[in-house]
């Protein structure tokens, strides 16, 4: 607010009045009330000009003293209160600018303790064109939980959308849907031997047994075939117990659906080297290939179906009785040969891929 007179002006009123000049008329002359004149003269008594000047000019600086310490203190606990919160990306320092601004400090205070331009303040993000693709990422991670970021890119692309792979991998990132990995035992390594897929189907089927249990606490023993050629799941039979016997039976039934592989690999297990399996393997004509003892590496195709079998089914379902349990693994078994994508098979389904080696056999058997 301006003042109506200087200093100077003042302390000449003062020396007039000094002079002997009476008060009233003093006032009356320059226009201001006595209470004004005692006021001026106990701040300006006895004062010259250029010491009012100084006193002016020391009150100023004190106040511009204060000024800037109580800045420092605020700036100081400000910073204080704000470095005890975490700063990851540009949306958290904005958020951290005006929550400081909030509490007194300027703008441009706050951008020079969190280190951040006014641009990057002001910037306003770009509308977000991938809110669809990152909802169906979503539901297909909670539909399918130990599917990772390569499966469900396969999956948008048997959907019939053309997504790059770096995109999916990061929205999927983004979303924190990664698959924590199990854990497993560590066993030794054996000598690794690369195994031919064979050209058509029905050519070498691989079995193996899996193991789980029931809510009551039995066993449930899992039988699992796969056609090597085109990794489709023959089949997957859930019983209690499976001997030679009914192992036999098991394949008899195939045997009448889908017909018989010429090769069979399995594993040392009593049920597969029993003179049950032997004499129907010699009845039809089917070979049985041994794998070493100890070496799972050498049946590689089950060993790898078993892994998603169990990790993608078994761990994910809990089964109140055998009867629930083979519902619920034949729907899986169905999903995988009919819905899942493999890589390996250059992302097609099993049996999109055995259509696929089945129409190519027989346009070379006609080209032939």
């Amino acid at each position: 607010m301006k003042k109506r007179f200087s200093e100077e002006q003042i302390i000449g009123f003062l020396r007039e009045a000094d002079a002997g000049m009476a008060v009233k008329d003093l006032c009356r002359k320059h226009g201001f009330s006595e209470a004004s004149l005692y006021l001026w003269r106990s701040k300006f008594g006895g004062l010259e000009v250029s010491e009012a000047k100084r006193r002016k000019a020391l009150e100023a600086e004190n106040a511009r003293l204060k000024k800037l310490l109580a800045e420092s203190l605020l700036e100081q606990a400000v910073t204080r209160e704000a470095l005890r919160k975490k700063l990851v990306g540009a949306p958290a320092r904005r958020e951290l600018v005006r929550w400081m601004k909030e509490r007194g400090l300027t703008e441009r205070r706050a951008l020079r303790v969190i280190g951040m331009s006014a641009a990057s303040l002001r910037y306003r993000p770009a509308p977000d064109q991938n809110a669809a693709l990152r909802e169906r990422i979503q539901a297909l991670a909670h539909r399918h939980r130990r599917y990772g970021t390569g499966m469900i890119y396969l999956k948008r692309r048997q959907e019939g959308q053309m997504v790059n792979h770096k995109r999916v991998e990061r929205l999927y990132t983004q979303a924190h849907l990664q698959v924590r990995r199990r854990k497993r035992k560590k066993g030794s390594v054996g000598e690794r031997q690369p195994l031919v897929r064979p050209a058509t189907a029905n050519q070498v089927w691989s079995m193996d047994c899996v193991f789980d249990r029931s809510a009551d606490g039995r066993v449930i023993k899992c039988l699992t075939i796969v056609d090597d050629a085109t990794h489709e799941s023959v089949a997957i039979v859930p019983e209690r117990a499976i001997s030679g016997q009914q192992l036999t039976r098991i394949l008899d039934r195939l045997a009448a659906t889908r017909g018989l592989a010429q090769v069979i690999r399995t594993d040392n297990g009593k049920e597969f080297c029993g003179r049950a399996m032997l004499a129907w393997a010699q009845a039809h004509q089917v070979a049985l290939r041994l794998i070493e003892p100890g070496k799972p590496n050498q049946n590689a195709y089950i060993e790898s179906f078993n892994g998603r079998f169990r990790d993608e089914c078994l761990n994910e379902h809990w089964f109140l009785t055998l009867e629930h349990a083979k519902v619920l693994i034949e729907a899986w078994r169905q999903e995988y040969n009919e819905e899942r994508p493999k890589k390996a098979l250059g992302g097609r389904t099993p049996a999109a891929y055995a259509k696929h080696l089945a129409e190519k056999s027989t346009t070379l058997a006609n080209g032939l």
